[in-house]
Formats: C-alpha cells, structure tokens, sequence
C-alpha cells in the first residue's frame, strides 16, 4: 500500500481511537496507540505520534495532551458536552411517543457522541410517574413522513384506530381511511398530534400520530392554511380535546390573574370588575379538560358567557355532585360538629 495511502488511514483509525476511548480522565498513551494501530497492520514511531496529533487538531480534532505518570492523548471539547448528552438521554428515555425499543435505540447511539467510560453515565434509568411508553413502533417514521407532507403541502391520508379493554386495535369508520391536509405536528400532554384540513368535514382538525396507521403521502395539492398557526389552535384546545368554539367570558379574582396568563399568555386581555375580580375574554373550544382546569380554581372563577357554556358548566356541576349526595348524606350532620368525619365516613 502507498506511503500516503498509509499515513490517510492511520489518521482515520487514531481519531476513530481517541473519539471512542478518551476523554480527560482516560487519556491514551503512545503505547496504547501503537499496539491499536499494530492489529491493523500499521506502524508509528514516537516522533509520528506527535506528528499525528497535530495532522488531527489541524482537521478540527480537539486534542488534548497531559504529561506526567498518567499522562497521554484525548479529546477535550465535543460537540455535545456530556450534561447536554444526559439531558437528551433523560429526554428520549422519558418521552411517551417513543417505544421502549426506538429509545435503547436512540440511547446508543448518543453514547456514540462521547467516551465509552462516559457512556456509562449515560445508560440511566429515569423515573416518571404514570409514564406509558406507546405500543406503535411506527410513530417515529410516521412523525418523518408527515413533516415531509407538511413541507411540500401535499394531502395525506391514514387509517386511525383505538383499544379496546382486550388491548386490540379496533379502526375507526370501518377501516376508512382519513383524509387531511396536514398544518402541523403539535406536541402537547407528552403526546404527538397532526393538525390539518379534513377533507371529511371541511373543518381543522387533530389527531394523535401514534394512532394512525398506514400513512400515506398523496401527490393531491392541500388545501391553503391560510392564517393557521399552531400556537394559536393549541392554545384553543384543553388537552387537544375536541368541542365547540365560542369565545368564553370568565369573571375571576385578583389572585388568579398569573394563573390566567400563564395560561393564554402574556396578551390575554384582563379587565377590572371592582376592587377584587377582573373579566377575561378568550377564544376556546369548549370540553371536559376546560371545564376540569376551572373547576380546580373553584369559587375563585366564574362563566359569566355564553350562556350555553356555563349552563353546559353547571350540568356538569350537578351531575358530579348528584353522584355523592346520596352517599354523604348520613355524614352531613357529624361534618357540621366535629373537625373530621366520624369513622364510617371516612371509609368511604
């Protein structure tokens, strides 16, 4: 083999060295070096050695070297530090959209990004509670392909499914398939949504990307997005939960006024109404999570408008605490005596 031929390919297997098996702690020695190079038939001298290191720092390599009893050859600045790599582990390794399988996946290979000694610390077990990992291996192609559609404004269509209490995938309209301009991808309660035109019923609307199945990009033009933004529509929705639009009017205390804004940002209008409360006006779809997320706030928050929706709030009102009347009616009397319930309420 040529002289030049050589010197290329001990320049890739030393940088392919240090890469894998250095790192401040673990430098490498002239030794180690030249036994590695030997198993592929290469030699090295000391004066090449050094020679080498400064061939890979002019290629970009940050090479670093220590004198002394433990002293040798490494790689000092990556392109991922290894904080940032143990974010993106804890991030993979927690996120619910990916399959356990794709995240051992993803896992490897940023391990691939440091040290074998530090990935080490990369192989964590990170804890979330109530956290699910999705049952469809697909998804993470499904997300690609559907930015690829969304890029190139092209009609798609799917099939879209659900369980049942055998854990079977039962698909919606008969197996028909869905047909929908895609808008964007929306990322919210830890779950991957496709927001777009519904050919069906000529209306935006989302659905989750891990329960669609045999995706498929049309070469059909897709309808104008016209003003669609995905912050705006995200912000309508409670838990990306369908419903009926409508400009909800609430009336609240003072003290809840950060916890309006941090929930419709820093525009949201409030206005005040006396000393104590102020009025808001926003623009959202009505459902089960909006009517949960004010229910939580307790008196502190009133519908004042339209009147279905806060007819539709009190219903719901009525019909949880219908629930329990009966149930609590034999403590009423001791609750309005004694601090705690007596002992056969409380079992309850």
């Amino acid at each position: 083999m040529a002289k030049s031929a050589n010197q290329k390919r001990k320049l890739l297997l030393l940088a392919k060295l240090l890469l894998e098996r250095s790192d401040d702690e673990h430098p490498l020695t002239r030794q180690e070096m030249q036994e590695e190079l030997s198993l592929w038939g290469l030699s090295a001298e000391r004066k090449t050695i050094y020679d080498d290191m400064d061939q890979l720092r002019e290629l970009g390599l940050d090479v670093q070297s220590r004198r002394g009893r433990n002293g040798g050859w490494y790689i000092g600045a990556r392109d991922f530090e290894l904080a940032e790599l143990k974010l993106l582990v804890d991030a993979v390794q927690s996120s619910r959209f990916l399959t356990r399988r794709k995240s051992e996946a993803l896992i490897h290979k940023l391990e691939g990004l440091t040290s074998v000694y530090q990935a080490r610390q990369l192989q964590r077990q990170v804890y979330v509670d109530r956290r699910v990992k999705t049952m469809n291996e697909s998804i993470f192609y499904n997300v690609d392909k559907l930015q690829g559609a969304i890029a190139v404004n092209k009609v798609v269509s799917f099939r879209y499914f659900e369980y049942n209490i055998q854990r079977e995938r039962v698909f919606r309209r008969e197996g028909g398939r869905y047909k929908l301009t895609p808008y964007g991808l929306i990322w919210d309660s830890e779950n991957y949504y496709l927001a777009g035109w519904d050919e069906l019923h000529q209306e935006v609307r989302h659905y989750r990307v891990d329960k669609m199945s045999d995706i498929v990009v049309s070469q059909t033009e897709g309808h104008p997005r016209g003003k669609w933004t995905a912050e705006g529509y995200t912000r309508k929705h409670f838990g990306m939960f369908s419903g009926r639009p409508c400009q909800l009017r609430l009336r609240c205390e003072n003290r809840l006024a950060g916890v309006v804004i941090d929930r419709f940002g820093m525009e949201v209008s409030l206005v005040p109404d006396g000393d104590s409360h102020f009025t808001a006006a926003v623009d959202l779809v009505v459902s089960p999570p909006l009517w949960g997320w004010l229910f939580g706030l307790g008196p502190g928050v009133e519908v004042l408008g339209p009147d279905w929706a806060a007819a539709d709030f009190a219903a719901r009102l009525e019909q949880a605490a219908a629930l329990y009347r009966g149930r609590l009616s034999g403590c009423g009397e001791e609750k309005k005596t004694e601090e705690k319930p007596p002992e056969e309420c409380r079992e309850e």
